[in-house]
């Protein structure tokens, strides 16, 4: 709400790419860190190699390249863009990059592991994180259709790039973009469900 409210003030429009940098970095700040939580505590349960991949993570790789593009010129706009807020912008644009592929290894991980102990159906290692994951997940995905996705939230690259050309970028990323968070808040969900269950013999 802050956001739309700021961004529709010319004047205030800085503060409100400020304010929407601000929350991604944060986002991604808690997500890095809770990712890399969760493989630690998830390496408790058995791993199942013979699983093969499936189509959620299949979908969930291909949507990645969306995410990779997007920052990806997102980085470049800003490295040669000399404007106020273009080191949070950089900084944000490589937080997401991190974020997106720690997540992306621990939901591939996570999706083939499964308890195997009472205990470990009791203690149900690593399921907070995933927890955590899925909320923030949706958070993120609710950024990404909602602000991300205009142009003139994005002041620096529309510079850099140009109207029309920053237009084509994010219609073919974007969508990818939105895509993955939804998707990964899927996966997590499955994995919040499947992992946490002695799996019968017979299967």
């Amino acid at each position: 709400i802050l956001f739309f409210v700021l961004i529709s003030r010319s004047e205030l429009s800085g503060l409100a790419v400020i304010e929407v940098n601000i929350c991604e970095l944060t986002l991604y700040g808690m997500t890095t860190l809770a990712t890399i939580v969760g493989m630690w505590q998830i390496r408790q349960l058995k791993f199942d190699g013979s699983r093969n991949i499936q189509l959620d993570n299949i979908l969930l790789i291909g949507a990645q390249t969306g995410m990779y593009i997007y920052s990806m010129f997102t980085i470049i706009g800003g490295q040669f863009t000399i404007e106020k807020n273009t080191i949070l912008v950089l900084i944000t644009a490589l937080a997401s990059l991190l974020q997106t592929t720690f997540q992306t290894i621990f939901v591939l991980d996570a999706s083939r592991r499964s308890c195997v102990t009472p205990d470990q159906i009791k203690r149900k290692p690593g399921r907070e994180i995933v927890t955590f994951l899925l909320v923030t997940n949706l958070a993120m995905w609710l950024i990404n259709t909602l602000e991300k996705s205009r142009a003139d939230s994005h002041p620096i690259q529309l510079h850099f790039y140009g109207l029309w050309a920053w237009t084509i970028i994010t219609h073919v990323s974007m969508p990818l973009a939105i895509f993955y968070r939804f998707h990964s808040t899927v996966c997590l969900c499955e994995i919040w469900k499947r992992a946490y269950k002695i799996k019968p013999t017979y299967m």
